[in-house]
């Protein structure tokens, strides 16, 4: 029996910062969430760790395909929760993959 599964590739992008900028990330600044796990942040770069935390419970849900009418399938934007900067992230879905539960945890 296969236990294939689909799940998207995901690419985190600041999308627009309303305030002042105290962490270092600009418009356009991303990290990519590929093959399940697995944080990719461009070299020579970073991302804000609070930015980050803000973002992470929503990725395992925009991974895969949620019913038409669930929140989460339409919404894709996610605030810092620092209120001085207003940093707005966006979660789009790059890619979609087969994945094999026997082969992860």
């Amino acid at each position: 029996m296969s236990r294939d599964f689909e799940l998207y590739d995901l690419r985190i992008t600041v999308e627009k910062i309303e305030g002042r900028s105290v962490c270092g990330l600009s418009v356009g600044d991303y990290f990519d969430l590929t093959e399940s796990n697995r944080l990719r942040i461009p070299p020579d770069k970073h991302f804000c760790i609070y930015a980050l935390s803000s973002v992470l419970p929503l990725l395992a849900a925009k991974q895969r395909q949620l019913a038409v009418n669930d929140w989460l399938e339409s919404d894709s934007l996610v605030a810092c929760p620092d209120p001085d900067e207003r940093l707005i992230m966006r979660i789009s879905r790059v890619n979609k993959r087969t994945m094999n539960a026997d082969e992860l945890t």
